[in-house]
């Protein structure tokens, strides 16, 4: 009976339930909303200076937009909703407000992933073959391959929000944080296994496809720097390349934690899967902006000058 009276035509919203058990949640809302506002501000300081200097309208640059303009994106789907739930107390969200974020929200977790392996070719290439670079590498090419990455994800995120939309729901209520595919899955009156196929078999192409590539990359790129006889450039390549690790360990050590710990049959708590949801979705795109201000030297350069122009003003 409580199958039929809850389907898909007639649950208009749903409850977010996770955060429920917390004692203190007004402080775990307001340590998400400090660092929504600093991932905000730090990839729109990046997003600010390669914009404004041609300069550094190279594929790099436009490959680091790239990434802050995602991180924004995924970034700001599930912040908003627990912000919401946990400072202003609405912890109600409504059917296509739900879909959407969970839409948006994988959208930049997979985009993200094929970001960085765009990100890692670049570097391959870049360190491989230096003379060739700059024929092989063209802004146009690497906004082509941009494109091809956002249609791909586009597609497959397609599919699995047509599925989601297409479930009876037995209950409005998500007992996670906020809404994504897993989530609203097993929201749904359905046995849930099978819908994760398609979730899994993405997963299997993350974890034995792209990382195994990427990291294949990056050990080329250690092998190629250690015949390098310039040191100057010896140490310029190792910077670039540990800012590249460092975004790319950022990204897939919280998924690697929580595959490895669910494949050795370790049953975590509902709080447990949720605190590694939110350190997944919100430290990446915190890392990301800092590691690239603070690590590679142009747009370190860029803002040493607009603090030595403020400093000017001032006086």
């Amino acid at each position: 009976m409580a199958v039929e009276n809850y389907t898909v035509k007639n649950v208009d919203s749903f409850i977010i339930t996770g955060f429920d058990h917390l004692q203190n949640q007004k402080l775990l809302g307001f340590l998400i909303l400090i660092t929504y506002m600093l991932i905000l501000l730090g990839n729109g300081i990046n997003l600010c200076i390669i914009l404004t200097n041609r300069h550094l309208h190279k594929p790099m640059y436009i490959l680091i937009c790239n990434l802050a303009v995602v991180d924004i994106m995924f970034s700001s789907t599930c912040s908003t909703t627990m912000i919401s739930v946990l400072l202003a107390e609405i912890k109600t969200v409504s059917y296509c407000s739900c879909i959407s974020r969970m839409f948006f929200y994988h959208l930049g977790d997979f985009t993200v992933c094929m970001a960085l392996t765009l990100m890692a070719i670049d570097r391959l290439i870049a360190i491989r073959l230096p003379l060739r670079y700059h024929s092989i590498v063209t802004n146009s090419r690497t906004f082509l391959f941009i494109f091809l990455t956002w249609l791909i994800t586009i597609t497959l995120m397609g599919v699995l929000t047509s599925v989601v939309d297409n479930v009876p729901y037995c209950q409005p209520v998500i007992r996670y944080v906020f809404c994504d595919y897993p989530s609203m899955i097993r929201a749904a009156c359905v046995n849930p296994e099978p819908f994760f196929f398609l979730p899994a078999m993405i997963n299997l192409w993350w974890f034995c496809g792209q990382f195994p590539f990427i990291m294949c990359t990056y050990a080329v790129l250690a092998y190629s720097v250690t015949r390098l006889s310039n040191n100057a450039s010896k140490r310029q390549m190792i910077n670039t390349c540990l800012s590249h690790l460092i975004v790319l360990f950022s990204y897939y050590a919280p998924k690697m934690v929580h595959a490895l710990l669910t494949r050795i049959g370790v049953a975590l708590t509902l709080t447990e899967r949720n605190a590694i949801l939110i350190v997944a979705s919100l430290i990446p795109p915190l890392i990301n902006p800092t590691v690239y201000c603070t690590r590679t030297k142009e747009i370190r350069k860029r803002l040493a000058d607009v603090k030595d122009d403020h400093c000017i003003i001032k006086q």
